[in-house]
């Protein structure tokens, strides 16, 4: 894509009133929203939104903000019996209605009924809380088919997967750098050779769209820095990951070891991303722990350095895209993820985008 794409401070603007408001993006685990009226906070597309667990163990989304004047109303995490402005004290249930506006009831052209905070979408995919702004977007199995079914093949036990910590790190890159810098392994030989050598067996390494994700594959190392437990899974002993556009992945390391990734873009070249780790019905596990370790000493801190390069590289005068290098197999040495991330855009970005992508 031309260099502007990823340096022009408007056309991030753009993406987050089109991509980044039309897409599923990943909220929180359902394990963080145990108890009635328990909620987390987080921003997507430059809005702050909170997932709540009702009392009956429903769970919603609901955009951060007081319909009396605007105050956000929440910060971080924690349990409230009901949601409690802190400039007016109006009070809300956890089904988002107004119950109490002080001082308010009984005026002429007051009406409480009308009054609810805003809703967004909410999907569940086996604990994982995934939040659309566009309450018209289709459900994840059109977006992503086959997604569920796929992934559950893979690790049974997903269901039963809860968090043990997240790591946040900082991309000094647009975002759309981080993701296509995650979704080809065409450098994970020159940039990393702990991932190379002792996670993947680089040679069975393919990466294959369905709908809008990558699903990428490959066999085990055998130099394996960690011991993988062969009974606890019919794949324990393979590599996947399931990358969902435009900003969360599933990966999954031999073991079976489970993590996600999940970016937050800030700004036009600034893009916070955690890692989660999870354990077997949040069991910890040493294991999990080491692979965390090593992955954030190695892969993470190799690709910090490589997004910060390359973003500032697509600033110099300099430089004029060069061509993709596609695969047929679509494996390692490929960049055909890129050219599908590229489609991707495009197309949420219509008509905001269609005269600046080369």
């Amino acid at each position: 894509m031309d260099p502007s794409v990823y340096l022009d401070g408007d056309v991030f603007g753009r993406e987050q009133r089109s991509v980044l408001s039309s897409t599923w993006q990943y909220a929180c685990h359902r394990s963080e929203l145990g108890r009635p009226g328990s909620y987390v906070t987080f921003e997507i597309a430059g809005e702050s939104l909170f997932a709540l667990s009702d009392s009956d163990g429903t769970i919603r989304t609901f955009y951060n903000v007081c319909m009396h004047r605007g105050h956000r109303l929440l910060e971080g995490r924690g349990i409230r019996p009901k949601l409690v402005c802190p400039y007016h004290a109006w009070t809300y249930r956890l089904d988002g209605r107004l119950d109490h506006a002080p001082h308010a009831e009984g005026r002429p052209g007051f009406d409480p009924d009308g009054i609810c905070l805003t809703e967004a979408l909410t999907e569940d995919l086996w604990g994982f809380l995934f939040v659309n702004l566009d309450r018209q977007a289709p459900p994840m199995r059109v977006i992503f088919p086959g997604l569920r079914e796929a992934i559950q093949e893979f690790l049974p036990s997903i269901e039963r997967m809860r968090p043990l910590e997240r790591r946040w790190f900082t991309a000094e890159s647009n975002w759309k750098v981080a993701i296509e810098n995650y979704n080809e392994c065409y450098h994970c030989r020159t940039a990393h050779p702990s991932f190379s050598r002792g996670v993947i067996l680089p040679r069975t390494y393919t990466i294959r769209p369905v709908g809008q994700s990558l699903q990428h594959r490959a066999e085990s190392s055998p130099e394996q820095y960690y011991e993988i437990d062969y009974a606890a899974s019919p794949h324990a002993a393979d590599y996947r990951s399931f990358y969902l556009w435009p900003l969360f992945s599933f990966q999954i390391y031999p073991g079976p070891v489970l993590n996600t990734f999940c970016w937050r873009p800030e700004s036009v070249d600034r893009t916070p991303f955690f890692r989660e780790w999870f354990g077997l019905d949040g069991e910890d596990s040493p294991t999990v722990r080491r692979v965390a370790d090593e992955d954030a000493r190695t892969t993470v801190a190799e690709d910090l350095a490589l997004m910060r390069s390359v973003q500032g590289g697509l600033s110099s005068r300099g430089y004029r895209p060069g061509p993709l290098v596609i695969d047929p197999e679509m494996g390692l040495n490929s960049e055909h993820t890129v050219a599908a991330i590229k489609a991707w855009y495009v197309e949420a970005m219509r008509p905001a985008a269609r005269g600046r992508i080369s």
